[in-house]
């Protein structure tokens, strides 16, 4: 199974870096909030409050602090090469030390701009606008389509790659068409990292009524109903394309509940009921995923046809919530709480966390407990944290708010907070330091998907940090305030 935001596997790309990315492989319900639910999330907020941390971490106006800087942050990525991206543009996904350059993932950007409009600052906004009109322009000025799809990532800045060959360039090229992400082999369009853009185009049309961001984000729902609905026993939407533009089989449970937000945010925002369609189509392969024995969402499928059943991921968990809200598979919460939870302590021989330092939350799957793993050389951490999935697990409780959630978002996100604060200090956007962002893990961990998360400031952590510090839901309209 390939990882949701990695296309690796597809582009025989050679360096082992983590991506933009959570992995599952895989119409909206009535309005529930869960009560009676909140009981082992309880419970994993008392193991985690039980590891007091240094740096007084949530106190008065600690919160408020570390929004502001985790915003500052996400201004810095899309502001990461002023001179070339004066224009629309899209935010650098990681610090410059992960080795992925200028890299700008859509998946993440589309965090971005939600998390922007999330914020609700004015500066916050044209941030927002600016990257949304990158979305835009990728869509309308790439070098081979025009069907309204966008690619995996980006180039926004210059860089000489590891095998002496330059690129010179920012978002633009001189002649006029986006810098898709070529020397990587970011190429394929994925269904979720299509769903996701459009989720931050409507939201962003919600905003500003700007008929740009609706219109662009009507061609993204166009192109996933028209090059990847799946007639296979599974149903669903399929994985997309990869960057020869050959149909991926793989059907992800974390892709169509993408599918099930942006189809009804399309719905509400065009009128049109062939949303309600499309939603209700990538609706019954998520019905199909779920293992109500265990609790939790496979992952998908590799062919349309049998269900792959291992690893187990945590995005179906904590997305199912965010664009459902529904009392059926509110336990899936309480389920990565307690199945997914882990520890890094820097003790451990294989951490990578400053000595005495320990930070909890949780991790990607099932499969990366027990990784042996390494990358460019480095063996995994079983117990690294993953900040991004520990920012979605508290963003989806705070929504939840079943008995025992508010204690378990305030752990959360104390230790989300204690890691932005000590973790990827001196790392740099475009060559400049900068600080505020949150890592993608605490240590080296392992998806199980074929691609590993770094010790790296990460604009799609950062965001789902802003997401449960604002105590907003960037996939139901009305969601963001």
């Amino acid at each position: 199974m390939l990882g949701r935001r990695s296309f690796l596997a597809l582009s025989g790309a050679a360096v082992a870096v983590a991506v933009g990315a959570s992995g599952a492989i895989a119409g909206g319900g009535t309005p529930v909030v869960a009560s009676g639910t909140g009981r082992r999330a309880g419970a994993l907020a008392g193991s985690l409050s039980s590891h007091p941390k240094p740096g007084g971490h949530g106190g008065p106006g600690h919160g408020a602090s570390a929004q502001r800087s985790a915003v500052a942050f996400l201004q810095a990525a899309a502001d990461a090469y002023p001179t070339l991206n004066t224009g629309p543009r899209l935010a650098q996904s990681y610090a410059d030390e992960l080795g992925l350059f200028s890299t700008a993932f859509v998946y993440d950007n589309a965090l971005a701009i939600l998390a922007l409009l999330a914020d609700g600052r004015r500066a916050s906004l044209a941030t927002a606008k600016a990257l949304g009109d990158g979305l835009v322009y990728a869509q309308e000025h790439d070098p081979a389509f025009d069907d309204g799809r966008l690619r995996q990532g980006y180039n926004v800045g210059p860089y000489t790659f590891y095998d002496g060959n330059p690129q010179p360039y920012g978002f633009v090229l001189p002649d006029g068409n986006a810098n898709i992400g070529w020397q990587f082999g970011f190429l394929g369009t994925a269904v979720g990292d299509m769903a996701w853009p459009g989720l931050a185009l409507a939201q962003l049309y919600g905003a500003t009524r700007e008929r740009r961001y609706r219109d662009a984000a009507v061609r993204i729902g166009e192109w996933i109903t028209t090059n990847t609905w799946s007639t296979k026993p599974l149903g669903g939407f399929s994985f997309g394309v990869d960057g020869a533009d050959n149909p991926v089989p793989n059907g992800s449970t974390e892709h169509n509940i993408d599918c099930i937000a942006f189809f009804a945010i399309l719905r509400t925002i065009t009128r049109d009921k062939k949303w309600t369609k499309a939603a209700a189509h990538a609706r019954a392969f998520v019905d199909r995923m779920w293992s109500r024995a265990d609790g939790w969402f496979w992952t998908g499928t590799n062919d349309g046809i049998e269900i792959n059943r291992s690893p187990v991921p945590l995005d179906p968990a904590t997305w199912s919530w965010l664009a459902l809200r529904e009392r059926k598979y509110a336990g899936a919460l309480d389920w990565a709480g307690r199945a997914l939870a882990t520890t890094d302590d820097a003790a451990a021989a294989t951490s990578q966390l400053p000595d005495g330092e320990r930070i909890s939350g949780v991790t990607f799957s099932t499969a990366s407990l027990t990784s042996t793993a390494q990358y460019n050389g480095i063996t995994v951490h079983p117990q690294g944290v993953w900040l991004e999935g520990t920012g979605q697990l508290a963003t989806s409780l705070a929504d939840r708010c079943g008995r025992g959630d508010e204690r378990s978002v305030r752990a959360l996100l104390g230790q989300i907070r204690h890691a932005q604060d000590v973790l990827g200090v001196g790392q740099h956007l475009g060559g400049v330091e900068v600080s505020g962002g949150v890592v993608a893990a605490s240590s080296l961990l392992d998806t199980g998907f074929g691609f590993g998360y770094f010790q790296v400031q990460h604009v799609g952590a950062t965001s789902w940090f802003v997401f449960a510090s604002t105590g907003t839901n960037p996939m139901r309209w009305g969601g963001l305030r």
